[in-house]
């Protein structure tokens, strides 16, 4: 279950009402800097660092961090309009790679593309060209499963995705072109690794299962013949 302090939970309340960018850059979702830390996120978000689910250990270590929306809240710094729903951190060695944004459908209920297009625009500067790229990488299984891409933003440091999901919903993706591209590619090694390693890896646990087993009936024996009387 997701701990969330209520001190924390409010002040993301605050992150989430804030604009989406500072002046600085745009390689961020409102306060959520990309190649930021685990610790850090975890700071903003209120959800603890143990929270964190390990999706790989090696070649690199690959970790998800996720945030939902209370329920309901009578604490005043959250707002009640946002349409922030839940949010997925994504981190490859510690550094924050990926940003996935499901917004929610009763508050963007009514809107088009045009509307969340032009919203997000004013954030992340012009759209590119259709069917441009600025990652130049393979699509992820996230980008597959998020729905219709209708629109993307970027630059050389970041990457922006809007998604009309296949059930009317919307999703948002902010990335590092840069650790995404190492992320695909650790993730590529890590399946083969393991994919090489089941076999050793299910006999190793069908023996610890037999020695269990086996260990159990002898303590069972010998429990059961000393208190045995016919």
């Amino acid at each position: 279950m997701i701990n969330r302090a209520p001190f924390a939970v409010g002040m993301l309340g605050l992150v989430l009402s804030t604009p989406l960018l500072h002046s600085e850059g745009r390689s961020r979702y409102r306060d959520f800097q990309l190649e930021g830390n685990l610790a850090s996120i975890s700071a903003l978000t209120g959800v603890v660092v143990s929270e964190a689910k390990t999706i790989h250990l090696r070649p690199a270590v690959m970790q998800e961090l996720q945030w939902q929306r209370p329920y309901s809240s009578s604490d005043p710094t959250i707002p009640q309009t946002d349409p922030v729903k839940q949010i997925v951190f994504s981190f490859y060695n510690d550094q924050l790679s990926k940003i996935v944004v499901d917004y929610d459908r009763d508050r963007t209920a009514g809107m088009t593309d045009a509307d969340l297009i032009d919203a997000i625009s004013t954030e992340y500067g012009p759209q590119l060209k259709p069917g441009a790229r600025n990652d130049r990488g393979v699509v992820s299984r996230v980008d597959e499963e998020s729905g219709i891409p209708v629109a993307r933003w970027g630059g050389t440091d970041y990457s922006v995705v809007l998604y009309r999901g296949y059930t009317s919903g919307f999703r948002l993706i902010v990335a590092s072109p840069r650790l995404e591209a190492l992320a695909r590619t650790a993730d590529v090694q890590a399946t083969r690794l393991d994919n090489l390693e089941a076999p050793k890896l299910e006999i190793a646990r069908q023996k610890k299962e037999t020695d269990d087993a086996r260990t159990s009936q002898a303590k069972a024996r010998l429990a059961n013949k000393a208190a045995f009387r016919p």
